[in-house]
């Protein structure tokens, strides 16, 4: 029991400062993962997880060891971001592995990437045929970027000198059957407006709606708790237990 009472003690205090130190640490880890991010991410939980359940050892050099690596880790990112030689060094830089439509062979062999490994790559970017590509790079963080050749991208709008109308970002009206009164006011409309049209949809109060959206195009979106579809339609291929 006391063993018991030691493990949750320890673990709450070791979730709330690992929640604090990822925190300080910033979103970098997830939006910019580098390999040495990576690396570093999992040491910092392998460290909170010791920290919960090694019994043997008291919570404090753990916690101190904890509190080092997220200093190390903010240390590598003040220096990846002031200096440009540090960055390239740590982080390392973006490499060409299709030129002009050509695999530049020397690149991939020098990184150990098999050309197996790059056309995966662009098989989940959609693209099966090599002909298509005239640049890919390979990211610091192991993603691939493809530049298409101009023949085989796609016709925007520009292109054809057709005018589209704005596309902007669209307010939340009612979240979870709640009136959210503030974003109401904010696109300049008022309660009356929202119960007049969620009449129009045959909706007697707000409570009903589980999602409202407005665009900036003044077009509403509404989704209601009662889907009433009939025939759903499942992608998974489990059937379930009979």
């Amino acid at each position: 029991m006391n063993e018991t009472l030691v493990v949750m003690v320890r673990g709450i205090i070791g979730f709330f400062t690992l929640l604090l130190l990822t925190r300080i640490l910033g979103k970098q880890q997830i939006s910019q993962l580098t390999f040495f991010d990576y690396i570093l991410g999992i040491t910092i939980g392998s460290i909170a997880a010791s920290l919960t359940t090694d019994l043997t050892t008291r919570a404090f050099p753990h916690w101190i060891g904890l509190i080092v690596w997220v200093i190390l880790g903010l240390l590598l990112q003040g220096i990846t971001l002031k200096w440009r030689r540090g960055s390239k060094f740590l982080d390392g830089e973006p490499t060409i592995v299709i030129m002009n439509g050509r695999i530049m062979d020397k690149a991939l062999k020098k990184m150990r990437y098999r050309v197996a490994d790059l056309l995966e790559e662009l098989r989940e970017k959609g693209i099966f045929d090599l002909n298509e590509v005239e640049y890919a790079v390979l990211e610091t963080n192991g993603k691939l970027s493809v530049l298409k050749k101009a023949a085989n991208q796609p016709i925007t709008p520009k292109d054809l000198n057709l005018s589209v109308p704005y596309k902007g970002i669209s307010t939340e009206l009612i979240y979870d059957g709640v009136v959210i009164d503030e974003n109401i006011k904010a696109v300049n409309r008022d309660r009356a407006w929202l119960e007049a049209e969620l009449k129009k949809r045959y909706i007697n109060h707000p409570s009903q709606v589980f999602l409202a959206l407005l665009d900036p195009n003044g077009q509403l979106f509404i989704d209601k708790y009662s889907d009433n579809q009939k025939n759903i339609i499942d992608i998974g291929d489990y059937p379930g237990p009979n």
